[in-house]
Order: C-alpha cells, then structure tokens, then sequence
C-alpha cells in the first residue's frame, strides 16, 4: 500500500496504489471502466478522485456518497414489513447510545481535540469502534472537525449555519469538495500506520456491525422464537434506523447548536448551548462551553450541565484504559459564572 502526501487544493492525504485503481481490461465501454474506476477509488478513500474538479464542481454533490445517504433512509421503511419487537427497540437504543458515545467521546473529544491520553493499542480500538457509527474514518472525522474550530461561522467554514440550515446539517459533507483529508489539520495522526489503513478501510467496521445484527435476529428467531424477532428485524431496527438517528443527532450540533440555545461565554462564533441537544448526543449540546475551551474533556462545565460522555470517559480511566484527562481551567470557570 502507498501512501503518499500532496499539497493539491484540497489537501489530499492518500493517494491510490497502483493495485487499487487497476481494473479489468475487458470490461465494454470506457463508461463502464470509469464507474469500476471510480467506485474502487471511493471506496478506499483515494484523495484523487475529486482533485481536478474546479471551484464551481468541487462545491457538487458527491454521487456516490448521496446515493448511499438517500439509500439508508429509504432500508428504514422496511420496518412496514419487519414490524417491530421489544428486542428490536432495546437493540436500536443500545446502538445509538453506544455509538453516540463512541463519535463524542473518541472522535471529537480524543482524535479531534486530545482531551485524554490513550495508549496506541486502546486508541486503535477506539478507532474502530467509532468507525461502527459510519461517519468514515477518525482522520477524516478530526481534520475537517479542526478546521470548524479554526474557521468557525466564517465563509471557510465547513458546515456553518450562515451558510443555510442544510448544507450544516448534511449537505457539506457530501460535497465533493469535502471528500479528502484536510491533511495539514491531522499530522499527528498521520505517524500511526494502522490509522492510516483503518481509513482506507472505514467502512469495514460498519459492514461488520450491519451483519451483526442480521445474524444477532436470525439466532434469536432460531433459538428464542418467544422474542419475536429475526434477522431483517434486527437490521433494519438495529442498524438502519438506530443510524439514521445517529446521523442526524450528531449534525444538529453543526445546525441547531449554532442557533439555539444559550451563550455563557461570548466567544467569536454563533455556538450555543442547549440542554435537549445535550441528552441527545451525551453532553455535545454544551456546545458555547466547548467552542470556549475546546481542550477540555468535559462540555457540560458546570453543575447541572448535563454530560453522559464525560461521565464515561472518567468511567474508562478509573478503569485504567485512558489517563490525563484535562480539566476546565479555573480561569475559564470563573468567566463563565459572572
């Protein structure tokens, strides 16, 4: 595998191996070819793919990635034909939850902004876990995260608000514009061999979880009949609409969370906080406190500010699997408390 780094326009971070983009010779029609192409390209993560695209076809949206987005929603009406169970609803809660803690607690709170300290082996499996929630790898995830925070509610702001409800809440990330790494934002992930790979293999994780399910209903149809349940249930209960769910929780921190709520601190962007957005995503609605001192590792800064995340994460070092959390600094405290 060759990784290679490029200071295009987008700043790309990977570029594809030969043994990637080669396809079959006698596939009929250069179309064809192109779509084959394109598609493995895509689906690992090959930088390229878009970087020759000027300004006005950067800003598109990306085929791929929207075909699959609308797809997604579309696999949740098969409930009118699974029905629904107890086990079903437990399944899909436990999912969202799980994985809403896995993006706030590994992805933003520990790849995005280093709140903790993770051993190399912990941090892997963070990493994989939080690939489970389908918001590609934690490379991507941090680098255009940072570049909100460096850039935030300004015209080169990813997914602000000011720039209309949709494009913050979905539509930035499916621009084609979007699709790379911004390479400069995560160049102390970039050291890490096995990040770089499980990026290239994001989706894998994902997959995994979707088959999980499927088997998870089909042992239970087979050897507890009582749960009425099954295999289809399962998955689209338990993965597709407990990700569905998933997603758009996670982008109202992007979309509502700069537009309503309170604002404690008066920092230099629309950030807010907002007690509902906070027990949706486990302590993200905090999010005028983060945008304050995003170097904290909890959000909810002060009593009655609820964050389920942090609780969490002070639960995985009194167990001994992270260390170093880092605190509000008083100063910071004080000035919100006036």
């Amino acid at each position: 595998m060759n990784f290679t780094f490029s200071s295009q326009q987008v700043d790309p971070v990977f570029t594809a191996s030969p043994e990637y983009l080669k396809i079959n010779e006698n596939l009929p029609g250069k179309r064809a070819s192109k779509m084959i192409s394109g598609l493995i390209r895509w689906l690992f993560n090959d930088a390229t793919l878009y970087a020759d695209l000027d300004k006005a076809a950067s800003q598109r949206l990306d085929p791929i990635r929207l075909t699959l987005f609308i797809a997604l929603h579309l696999a949740c009406l098969l409930a009118l034909f699974t029905g629904i169970s107890g086990t079903a609803i437990v399944l899909m809660l436990a999912l969202y939850f799980i994985r809403m803690f896995f993006i706030t607690a590994f992805y933003h709170r520990y790849f995005s902004h280093k709140t903790y300290h993770a051993g190399r082996l912990m941090q892997f499996i963070m990493a994989v876990l939080g690939c489970t929630a389908g918001q590609r790898g934690p490379l991507w995830w941090a680098s255009h995260h940072r570049t909100h925070h460096l850039r935030s509610d300004s015209a080169s702001d990813p997914h602000s608000p000011r720039h209309g409800f949709l494009n913050s809440h979905v539509l930035w990330f499916l621009r084609c514009v979007n699709f790379p790494i911004v390479a400069k934002r995560v160049g102390d992930w970039q050291r890490y061999s096995e990040l770089r790979l499980l990026e290239r293999l994001a989706w894998l994780p994902f997959l995994l979880l979707a088959i999980a399910c499927y088997s998870l209903g089909a042992y239970l149809q087979a050897h507890h009949p009582a749960l009425e349940t099954s295999g289809l249930q399962l998955l689209v209960w338990g993965f597709f609409i407990s990700t569905v769910l998933l997603y758009h929780a996670t982008y109202t921190i992007n979309s509502l969370a700069h537009r309503f709520g309170s604002r404690r601190f008066n920092t230099r962007d629309d950030s807010r906080n907002n007690l509902l957005l906070a027990l949706l995503t486990l302590g993200e609605g905090w999010h005028n406190n983060h945008h304050r001192y995003p170097a904290s590792v909890q959000q909810g800064f002060y009593r009655g500010e609820i964050d389920i995340s942090y609780w969490g994460i002070r639960l995985m070092a009194g167990l001994g699997l992270i260390s170093d959390l880092r605190p509000v600094p008083e100063p910071v405290l004080q000035e919100g408390s006036r």
